[in-house]
């Protein structure tokens, strides 16, 4: 009997303890994910999407700022600081809708602990900026490459053109001088007599002295320094030019040569200027967008959480 009664104790128990573990919530069981991924990828669509229309928009606004005129438009330092606070507030608008919408259209968790709530509000909405985030890199890669990279290549083309202007300001008469590098390799044929010149070495050997001369005083400026001989050389076709004592037809020839490597100086000078100017524009890009990034991954999770409380309410 007492067997008898104990199975048929335990068979009425049995019901009854499968019937509260049917009754105990499927969150409570551990058997449902913490993550709504649906909701999710809603918000980053929507976040990337926003965040596309406001860059558009602030291209266009940018672009419409700047005027081609001198002393129109905003200055350089204005439209710089306009970028940087159009970017945050983009990144504000389109990761406080992403994360709002995460929170909101996640499914609700029953008997979940509030902290656990508010915990998983805040990590759909910081998943679904960075799905966004992603998304965006994805379909806007060359621009983003610009504003990283944009600094370094600039500084790098400067650089270039820099060099390439050191060296058209010696190459006058060859094709790619300047016109103040012409003047100056003029400036050494110069004559004080009425013809410009002695008679006997002008028209198109005039021209081939002016294009040799040019090409001897760019090679010095490579060099670094005027040979002797090539100062003599230079100097015995200024005095057939011009009819001046070799001594000063050399001395001209010198001269010459100084105003061109002070030049070529100038140059170098300011090339590596701009280019460092270029790196720090970067630099500074660079820092300002992680700023503003930041500021979207937070507000992604605070507005999770915000949507999230209203969905539950």
């Amino acid at each position: 009997m007492a067997i008898a009664d104990y199975a048929s104790s335990s068979d009425t128990s049995r019901p009854a303890s499968r019937a509260r573990l049917d009754a105990v919530p499927a969150d409570a069981t551990g058997n449902s994910s913490a993550v709504s991924w649906a909701a999710i990828i809603a918000g980053a669509v929507a976040a990337a999407a926003l965040s596309l229309i406001l860059l558009i928009l602030g291209t266009g606004l940018g672009l419409s700022s700047v005027s081609p005129w001198s002393q129109s438009g905003i200055s350089a330092a204005t439209f710089g600081v306009s970028t940087i606070l159009w970017l945050a507030a983009t990144q504000l608008l389109a990761s406080g809708m992403g994360g709002y919408l995460a929170g909101r259209l996640r499914t609700k968790w029953v008997s979940v602990h509030t902290d656990e709530v508010f915990f998983r509000d805040t990590a759909h909405g910081f998943l679904a900026w960075a799905l966004a985030s992603l998304v965006t890199a994805a379909l806007l890669t060359s621009s983003i490459t610009a504003i990283i990279g944009g600094g370094t290549k600039l500084g790098a083309t400067v650089a270039i053109s820099g060099a390439a202007g050191m060296a058209a300001t010696a190459a006058a008469r060859t094709g790619s001088g300047t016109e103040s590098a012409e003047y100056l390799v003029d400036s050494l044929f110069r004559s004080d007599t009425p013809s410009g010149a002695t008679g006997n070495d002008s028209g198109g050997t005039g021209a081939a002295s002016t294009a040799e001369a040019a090409r001897i005083l760019a090679n010095s400026l490579r060099g670094g320094a005027l040979p002797a001989e090539d100062a003599r050389y230079l100097g015995q076709r200024v005095a057939q030019r011009t009819g001046l004592a070799a001594p000063d037809a050399e001395k001209r020839v010198r001269d010459t040569y100084t105003r061109l490597q002070t030049e070529a100086r100038d140059a170098e000078a300011s090339a590596k200027a701009a280019a460092d100017k270029a790196r720090k524009a970067s630099a500074y890009a660079a820092l300002w967008l992680f700023v503003a990034l930041l500021i979207g991954a937070f507000v992604a999770s605070l507005c999770a959480t915000f949507g999230g409380r209203q969905r539950d309410t």
